[in-house]
């Protein structure tokens, strides 16, 4: 008796056709996706232009020099490669 849990195997130009219109669906959906709302731009940069200067004028100067010493030694030290 089959086994009810295994599908049947697929022809090889039917996985093949599948596969490239797997990739047409990715490319046109990637350009619809390209178009930004400029509204939501304009606002999000608004708020991206104020976010640092105002962080950066709440926070005391150790505070400051702390956070700069701690990016500093997350961007130059060595990367752990084996994860």
């Amino acid at each position: 008796m089959p086994k009810r849990s295994r599908k049947p195997t697929r022809d090889e130009n039917q996985a093949a056709y599948d596969a490239v219109q797997r990739v047409i669906a990715l490319t046109e959906g990637a350009e619809q996706r390209a178009e930004k709302n400029p509204a939501a731009v304009a606002l999000g940069r608004k708020g991206g232009l104020k976010g640092g200067n105002a962080r950066a004028a709440k926070l005391t100067k150790e505070q400051l020099i702390e956070s700069a010493r701690k990016a500093a030694n997350a961007r130059w030290s060595p990367k752990d490669t084996s994860v």
